[in-house]
Parts: structure tokens; sequence; C-alpha cells
């Protein structure tokens, strides 16, 4: 009887892990989670919600089970082995690390509730997701404090937030307002790699070379007090404002104040009378370095679109999206391009900030006691008898900091698709669980993207 309790509390206690706060998200930090917890279990209980959730928990709780049977059966000579074969891949890889790239991930704040509190002002200082009562896209900061976060169901939000008002999705609307900032990405890297309606990667170098010789006229932006319309041509007035669009401020999250104009003003600022004497204009010169690039991009964004956006900068891919989560919102980070900066980012960086390792890689490498890169590093020979090829892989990338360079222009989607590789598997509800997991990512990754699709098509090769 008591083994039977401890069995039920031990699946709680994964419930929670799998269901409860995720506070990795920006946002989500400082929160109460064991009061927030409780209100999603007893929210959820009961629900054909909380019975799915529980079946996965289960199949991926006998995943684990029999990685650390496997994991029992191999002996010192083993991992002797392994240690040589990983730590001679890895040195292969030290040798092609590339810092010679200067690659931005840009993403916008809260973006489709970011768009609903800009075009309707009375929502602003609201707690608002957008989605249905059946999944959340996104919810706005005000929300999040609470607990309500992307891809939860709207009714535990509600329990979560009483107060929160679920705004049903435009994606039209949200697909126009990603083609203005689109635009002004193209202007730095015409080949950027746009990942959603949201997000997109460029690769600067190029722009930053070029951006060496530029007189300061050409750096140089002009913003009325109070204005919120992009000047698309340096050193020129912007039109004045309509008393609607004076009426929003283009910050939208008050706690976390813009840097592009931080007191002591580190760019070039200048009162000047441009054309009309009547208006005072204040203009900024932006450098040539990288921070000062990616400012002016995020400034553009700010007064084209009135919204906010973040920004990582990095020598890869990997690490420039982890780093534009780090002063979100309205914020940027960037790690110079040598390898000891590099590392010393690694070091202490939890797993889950590092996009592709979602709760249940999660859960598997804590099961082996690693939380952070540099533990993923330190067992990376058990990784490499554990995991697939492409598995372990991936892991010792991440736990040396390096990340694609090579970015795909984005052109018209025909397909999106999820895919992961494997080890060999036998047990049907093990694949079951790996199947819906699959379809769970994609389904998200349709709904960012405002898809829908004609035909699903699954592959086993």
């Amino acid at each position: 009887m008591d083994s039977i309790k401890e069995k039920c509390d031990s699946y709680k206690d994964d419930l929670l892990l799998r269901m409860g706060l995720n506070d990795n998200k920006a946002g989500m930090e400082g929160l109460d989670k064991e009061k927030i917890n409780k209100i999603i279990m007893e929210a959820t209980k009961g629900s054909r919600f909380y019975g799915n959730e529980l079946k996965k928990e289960k199949q991926v709780n006998q995943r684990i089970e029999n990685m650390m049977q496997q994991k029992a059966q191999i002996t010192s000579q083993q991992l002797r082995k392994a240690q040589l074969q990983v730590d001679r891949f890895a040195m292969e890889l030290e040798q092609s690390r590339n810092l010679s790239n200067t690659i931005v991930h840009i993403d916008m704040d809260a973006f489709y509730a970011a768009v609903e509190m800009r075009d309707n002002p009375e929502l602003k200082d609201k707690p608002i997701a957008v989605g249905s009562m059946s999944m959340l896209s996104t919810s706005n900061y005000h929300a999040r404090k609470f607990g309500v976060r992307a891809a939860m169901p709207g009714f535990i939000a509600k329990r979560l937030c009483p107060q929160l008002i679920i705004v049903p999705p435009n994606f039209d609307k949200y697909r126009a307002v990603s083609k203005e900032v689109k635009e002004i990405l193209a202007d730095y890297d015409p080949n950027f790699m746009a990942m959603s309606l949201d997000e997109a990667y460029l690769n600067i170098t190029k722009h930053l070379e070029e951006r060496q010789n530029w007189p300061e006229d050409k750096r140089k932006y002009f913003i009325k007090m109070g204005n919120s319309v992009e000047n698309d041509n340096p050193g020129k007035e912007v039109n004045k404002l309509s008393e609607h669009e004076r009426s929003i401020s283009p910050l939208l999250f008050e706690e976390s104040p813009s840097d592009l104009l931080p007191p002591g003003d580190p760019f070039q600022v200048n009162f000047e009378e441009q054309n009309s004497p009547q208006i005072l204009q204040k203009s900024i010169v932006f450098g040539t370095s990288a921070e000062e690039v990616v400012k002016e991009i995020r400034f553009r964004i700010e007064q084209k679109t009135t919204l906010t956006a973040s920004a990582g900068i990095a020598p890869n891919t990997m690490l420039a999206k982890v780093c534009s989560d780090k002063n979100k919102p309205n914020g940027q980070y960037q790690i110079l391009p040598n390898r000891q900066a590099v590392m010393d980012f690694i070091k202490d960086l939890p797993i889950r900030k590092v996009s592709g390792i979602g709760k249940v890689t999660e859960k598997m490498l804590k099961a082996l006691g690693i939380i952070t890169c540099t533990e993923l590093y330190q067992q990376r020979a058990l990784l490499s008898l554990l995991f697939s090829e492409t598995s372990w892989h991936y892991f010792l990338h991440i736990s040396l900091g390096l990340g694609s360079t090579y970015l795909t222009r984005d052109g018209e989607r025909k397909s999106m698709s999820v895919e992961r590789t494997f080890s060999e598997i036998n047990k049907a509800e093990e694949q079951y669980s790996l199947c819906e997991e699959l379809c769970s990512e994609l389904a998200r990754d349709l709904q960012k993207e405002g898809l829908k699709v004609a035909q699903v098509e699954y592959r086993r090769l």
C-alpha cells in the first residue's frame, strides 16, 4: 500500500515538473513556484488534459528507467573507449571552431500579445494572452507575473489569473507587422533567416565591414519627442504622428525600460530643428560596432511598429538565440568573439536554456545528474553510449559553445517538419509517446506561424 502511495506521489511530482511553472522563460523569474504549481494541479486534476499528461509522464519515466538499466550494464572498459572516441571528436570540433562571424538573433517581445496591446490601448496595462481556452500562443508580461505562459491551456491560465483577457489570434495582422520588421532586417543582411513571424537570424559580418567607412549622416536618425514612426532615411525628418499614434507608447513593458536611450546617452545626441522650426527633434548617431548596429535595428523596429525586440549577438546561431533571452524584454546581450568569452558564458548555463533541449530531454539528462552545460561536457563519454550519435554530437556541440554560422534564406514555405534520431525502441507505448511529442511540437510551430495543413506525413527511416 505504501509502495503504491509513494508511486502516486512520485508521478505527482513528475507532473509538476511537466505542467508546472517553467521559470526559465523571460518574465517568469522570482514567482511563487509552489503556489502556482498547486493551482495548476487543482485546475487540471480529473481533466482529459491531466490524463494525457499523466500518460505521457509515465512513458517518459519508462524511457528513463530503460536508460538507467542500460547505464548499469556499461563497463569501465566501454567507458574508457568511449572517452577516447568522444575526445577525438571534440578535438576535431575545436579545430573547426569559427569565431569570424557576427550572428544576431532578433526576437520580438511577446509578439502577438504586443500587437494586440498596441492596437487596443485598453489592453496595455492588463494581463492578456493570445489563443483560446484550449491553448495559448503567447502571453504578455503582466500575465506572466501570474505564471501564464505560451503552450498552456487557457482554462488553466484563467485559474492562475482570473482577470486574464484571452484574445483570439489574428494571423493576417501579425504577418503584416512581421513583414515590416523583415524589411528592416533585410537592410543589414539580405539573406537573413526568418524562423517564424517573430524571430530571425542575421549574419551582419559583411554589414559591419562596410559600416566602418560610413559617414556619420548615414548612421544618424531623427526622432521627435513622443514620436513613434520610423525614419527610413537616416538624416531626414520623420512625419508627424496622428493623435491615435501619439497616445500609444512604443515601450509596452514599463518594468524594462529601453536600453536605446539610457541616462547619459552613449550615442551622439543633438537637438535640432529639421525643416520646421516648431518641431524639436532629437538626433541619434549609432556607432560602428556590432552592439551599436543591433541597437540601431531595434530602434528602427520600435519606430516603425511601436513594438520592442530583444536581441542576442554571438559567433553562432545557438549562442545568439540564448543571448536574445538574456535581457528580455527590450534588451540585448553580446558574447565577444573569442573562445574564453564563449566558454565563460557556457560554463554555468542551464541546459534547458538551449534551443532543442525540451522538458523531456531535460528530465532524461537530469536523471544522469546533468543540469548545466559544464556537466553535459563532463558526462560526454557516458552520453555517447546512452544516446544516438545525432543526440550526443548535438550535446557535445552545446557543451563547447558551438553552433551554425550558415543561414538559409527564408522563402515561401511549402512544408514544415520536426524530426529526431533515436536509438532502437521496441515498445509500442514508447514509440507512441515519441510520436505524440513530435506531433505536439509540430502543432505548436504551425500555430505560431498561423499555418494550416492539407496533409500530414510520417516517415520512419
